[in-house]
């Protein structure tokens, strides 16, 4: 076996939905049982060929998916982004050939690189992913939601860059866990962090250790052999059924339970990829059997799937061009870049006062008699 075929058969195992204590039995099996009972439901559907399929796109094109939303029939859009959004920001991803984060982990001295993000390996030894943390830590989906359109992001990303492009909690899943708040690993203890407290660890190079107790403090990052949020099952339940269009961004759609979002959308609900290449399709053997949700682009059967091929940034733009909303758009991250250029201002400001009044207080050097 390949080590890339290894790598997947490692990331699907993180996602088995597994409870993360005793209160949340009932809803992690509960969870399991209903995705179970959906790609039945989904399989004997398609092979039956029942339910209904209508076509609401005019054409399979970006300027088709825009004339439905101005249509007024489009009410409720879901996005679902990976790591492409964050490339764009400058972020490494894990799997980019020579540049990705895997293929830059020999300098830790791993036993193989997938133990870094395993929840045994980190309580034993956990330098490596606290000096990967590094390389990690963050620094289009606003104008959605002001528009009223969004109903909520689900993303890969663990990076917090959704929160920075202005979403809140409530607008967002983060399925597989996020920076954004840390927790003591104690079962006893669990004592909650906050991005602040955990940026000033990682970058102090301390090891992170939880002030009541003194174990470690992990960020809220899923690692290999943690179960997935109980709010990416419980809130994919309802949101799905209710998507008037699947906005999917940035992914190439191979870890599961992620990937499998875009088939719980009704038959009916057109999906729009942008991406620099086109991820998600059936398997055209298991096509034959109508088996799965998966995205069809090229197919006479095509009806509702669209792939516009491009980085997010460029795809973004030109949607919002089509929509009339570019102006807005830019103006948006033109107000975005400004904020975050004070912020990091401000930042180098206090850093600067900091090391001036650590120098004033340096006792001064005796002079020689």
């Amino acid at each position: 076996m390949s080590d890339a075929s290894e790598l997947i058969k490692e990331e699907e195992e993180v996602i088995v939905p597994e409870p993360e204590d005793q209160s949340d039995d009932s809803s992690g099996d509960e969870a399991a049982g209903d995705t179970e009972m959906d790609f039945l439901r989904n399989l004997f559907s398609s092979s039956l060929g029942l339910g209904s399929a209508d076509k609401v796109l005019d054409e399979l094109t970006l300027e088709g998916v825009a004339e439905y939303i101005k249509s007024g029939r489009c009410e409720n859009i879901i996005c679902m982004v990976g790591a492409g959004i964050s490339t764009s920001a400058g972020i490494p991803d894990f799997r980019s050939p020579g540049t990705g984060l895997y293929a830059n982990l020999q300098k830790y001295k791993l036993p193989y690189p997938e133990a870094i993000f395993q929840i045994d390996y980190f309580k034993k030894h956990p330098e490596p992913f606290f000096a990967l943390a590094k390389e990690l830590y963050p620094g289009q989906f606003k104008l959605l939601k002001d528009k009223g359109f969004l109903r909520r992001c689900y993303t890969q990303n663990i990076d917090t860059l959704e929160r920075v492009a202005g979403l809140e909690g409530d607008d967002l899943i983060e399925a597989h866990g996020t920076f954004y708040t840390s927790h003591c690993v104690s079962f006893s203890c669990r004592q909650e962090y906050n991005l602040e407290w955990m940026r000033d660890k990682i970058f102090s190079e301390d090891i992170p250790r939880c002030d009541k107790c003194k174990s470690l403090v992990k960020p809220d990052i899923v690692f290999f052999g943690e179960s997935l949020p109980v709010r990416f099952f419980t809130s994919m339940k309802m949101d799905f059924p209710r998507c008037d269009l699947l906005l999917i961004m940035g992914t190439s759609l191979q870890v599961q339970p992620f990937a499998g979002l875009v088939g719980r959308v009704s038959k009916s609900c057109p999906r729009l990829l942008i991406n620099m290449e086109k991820a998600g399709q059936a398997d055209p053997l298991f096509g034959l059997v109508g088996f799965g949700g998966g995205m069809d682009f090229d197919t006479d059967k095509a009806y509702r799937d669209v792939a516009h091929i491009s980085t997010c940034d460029d795809g973004c733009l030109a949607f919002a061009e089509l929509l009339g909303w570019k102006a807005e758009l830019e103006e948006l991250v033109k107000q975005e870049h400004t904020k975050i250029d004070r912020q990091a201002e401000q930042e180098k400001a206090g850093a600067s006062e900091g090391a001036a009044a650590e120098g004033s207080a340096a006792p001064e050097p005796q002079q020689e008699e």
